[in-house]
């Protein structure tokens, strides 16, 4: 639902009262987010635009009873596929939530499907009622070390930047290409410049000298900040920093921190990757909203970073207000402190009420085969997934932290029988395989995995950052490998298996990413799986899939399994399970 363009007079007309404008909203306490001010007037909104705030009349005239009058919020960083819906999907999902327009980055899918995953990630976002703009990726693969579905350089980006919603270069997470000025990574650099977009960074475990390279070669933002003192060496260096609340990466709180009312204009909020049942259960940016009043601040600086900082970071000139010649994107809240909403607006139209879509999502558009046909899995075995393991060495563990996607490589001494690895989960100490599945080339990384807390059975995921791998994790090789199997029949998805059944499955058709099922069927299928996770001993209060599918990303700390082995990201180097 996209705002068309009018010509400017008939703007103005109706701006100064020649004309009534097609839509007044009356008694309503407008958030002024550029004096952090409660104003009380009319608002005037005509073809989609807000063209005035005093005394007006209109067409037709609404009635806000007192409510809170607040701008559209933005999501300035995301991955739609971790939510694994299409784009009309989603927005059916966050717009409800007062998120009106997201800066998404289709660096998942591109991993998998290439250049076609980005033209469908186009096509289906064109005509919904949530704006997306894209951040091109910019590491696809995302490192040397594994292998992923696809490899676009930046002559295949290039073409993209005529494109009206594409907004820049998406995160760049290959900070040594950057560090040593790698050819192919500058030149993704200069082409976004060239064309006067923006460059998103990804600085995880990065030093504050490191900040600088990145501030060099003018990228300005960084989603991956973990502690408040890296919160400040950012915006030290001129760089917007991005605060995360995902699924995985619960951040905020944290990070808070480190903001003031002096260095909050250089702070807005991100979701980055966030399952679909988080969205429909705690919600989207309005959850970071409410998180940060709870820490203690201030209602309306909370919403000025979920709305003007972000707009103002990636040149988004009509978004982010209540003001004249901005776009008539806006929620009614009936309290600001709870930011409960009760309205969503998108360009003047009412599209969202009391937490449901008034507008229906478009019909899903037809993927290419490439798309539904990513799954390429040469056949997996039981000797496939044997660990040798060296006498009575210590062996190398990756640890999870519950809600961080960050791990701790530990060693301990593990179990084995006939000098091979054997899963013990009176230590939780569990095997981890991450199989390539793009070109059937049988590449299997083998590892330890401690953290899960799984008393039985295995789980399994074809969403596996960023190169979307087959991910698994399990007790015993006999449930691990019908996990495996399942996913490979299913042409993506996650699934729980124990004693050799699926107990529960989700498929993930669409590059082995996203479903092709309605959000509410997604969501359903979901609370089984949660169920089934219990039923083999999972008890924690985080998401194992979404932690799985971080535990195959070598770009962030500290220990990481590949398809090609075990990763330490510290060093920057392949090991051995044991040394």
């Amino acid at each position: 639902m996209k705002n068309k363009k009018y010509p400017l007079s008939q703007l103005i007309a109706a701006s100064s009262k020649r004309v009534p404008a097609d839509l007044v909203i009356k008694n309503a306490k407008i958030i002024d987010v550029f004096n952090l001010e409660v104003i009380e007037a009319d608002v005037a909104v005509t073809q989609g635009k807000i063209v005035g705030i005093g005394t007006y009349e209109g067409k037709t005239e609404l009635d806000a009873e007192g409510a809170y009058l607040c701008p559209g919020l933005i999501d300035g960083h995301v991955h739609i596929e971790s939510a694994m819906v299409p784009p009309e999907e989603f927005s059916d999902i966050v717009v409800p939530h007062g998120v009106t327009t997201v800066v998404a980055d289709p660096h998942e899918i591109a991993n998998v499907s290439g250049k076609d995953g980005i033209d469908y990630m186009l096509r289906a976002s064109e005509n919904i009622v949530l704006d997306v703009f894209i951040g091109l990726p910019s590491c696809v693969p995302a490192t040397p070390f594994e292998h992923a579905g696809s490899e676009l350089i930046a002559s295949d980006l290039y073409p993209y930047y005529k494109h009206e919603r594409v907004i820049g270069l998406g995160e760049v997470m290959n900070y040594p290409a950057v560090f040593s000025g790698e050819k192919e990574m500058t030149r993704k650099i200069e082409d976004a410049l060239l064309h006067n977009k923006h460059v998103d960074g990804h600085a995880s475990g990065i030093p504050a000298y490191g900040i600088n390279v990145y501030g060099t070669a003018r990228i300005r933002t960084d989603h991956e900040c973990v502690t408040p003192q890296e919160v400040r060496d950012r915006l030290s260096r001129g760089l917007y920093v991005m605060l995360r609340e995902g699924s995985a990466a619960r951040d905020l709180t944290a990070l808070l921190d480190a903001v003031t009312e002096k260095n909050a204009r250089r702070c807005l909020f991100v979701t980055d990757d966030k399952h679909l049942d988080d969205l429909m259960d705690h919600g989207s940016i309005d959850h970071n909203v409410r998180l940060t009043v709870e820490k203690g601040f201030s209602p309306l600086l909370a919403i000025q970073m979920a709305t003007l900082n972000a707009a103002e970071c990636f040149g988004l000139k009509e978004k982010g207000a209540i003001a004249p010649g901005f776009d008539a994107d806006f929620i009614l809240l009936t309290d600001l402190t709870s930011f409960q909403i009760k309205d969503v607006y998108k360009n003047g139209v009412k599209v969202a009420s009391e937490g449901k879509m008034i507008q229906p999502s478009p019909k899903a558009i037809s993927p290419p085969l490439t798309i539904t046909n990513s799954v390429q899995l040469k056949p997996v075995g039981s000797e496939d997934l044997a660990i040798p393991i060296s006498g009575k060495k210590k062996a190398n563990i990756i640890q999870i932290i519950p809600n961080r996607i960050v791990t701790k490589h530990v060693q301990e001494h593990v179990s084995s029988s006939n000098g091979v690895f054997i899963p013990d989960v009176n230590k939780d100490q569990l095997k981890l395989i991450v199989a390539e599945r793009h070109h059937a080339t049988g590449r299997i990384g083998r590892g330890i995995v401690k953290g899960l807390g799984l008393t039985s059975g295995a789980i399994v995921s074809t969403v596996a950052h960023d190169s979307h791998n087959i991910v698994a994790a399990g007790t015993n090789d006999q449930d691990l490998l019908a996990a495996i199997k399942a996913v490979d029949s299913m042409q993506g998805g996650l699934a729980v298996v124990e004693h050799g059944d699926i107990l529960a499955s989700l498929s993930l058709p669409l590059s082995g990413l996203m479903s092709n099922q309605s959000h509410i069927e997604v969501y359903n299928q979901l609370k089984q799986l949660n169920l089934a996770l219990r039923r083999i001993g999972f008890s924690q209060d985080y998401n194992p899939f979404l932690t799985l599918s971080f535990l195959a990303l070598p770009v962030i700390p500290e220990l990481k399994l590949t398809d090609g082995g075990l990763f330490n990201v510290q060093s920057f180097n392949f090991i051995s399970v044991t040394e």
